[in-house]
């Protein structure tokens, strides 16, 4: 008995490990395009994520627009809440430089 790889068995292996892969990178190009087909599909309805800011470690706020409606969401791991919200403005959001911060409010 031969305990040693053969010239055979290395290369059955190689063109094992080889078609492995092959099929991995096929599956995650599939994914792939996949995702981008609902990203587009989804972009086309009625709900858009506006800005997304992270708060915490799992806390995050979001801003969105539903129709002629802007919703500014509180989200945890656990739950989602409104924290405000109201008409959609057509004009872009004002940079932070010239908002006017809570010591501005009369």
């Amino acid at each position: 008995m031969n305990a040693g790889l053969t010239g055979m068995d290395l290369l059955r292996m190689v063109g094992s490990m080889a078609l492995v892969i092959v099929v991995l990178l096929a599956v995650l190009w599939g994914l792939k395009r996949i995702q981008n087909k609902m990203l587009i599909a989804s972009h086309s309805g009625r709900m858009q994520v506006l800005e997304t800011q992270s708060i915490g470690t799992r806390q995050k706020i979001v801003l969105v627009r539903i129709g002629s409606q802007e919703v500014l969401l509180g989200i945890t791991p656990t739950q989602i809440n409104a924290l405000g919200h109201w008409p959609a403005s057509s004009s872009p959001a004002p940079s932070p430089a010239t908002a006017q911060g809570p010591e501005d409010v009369a």
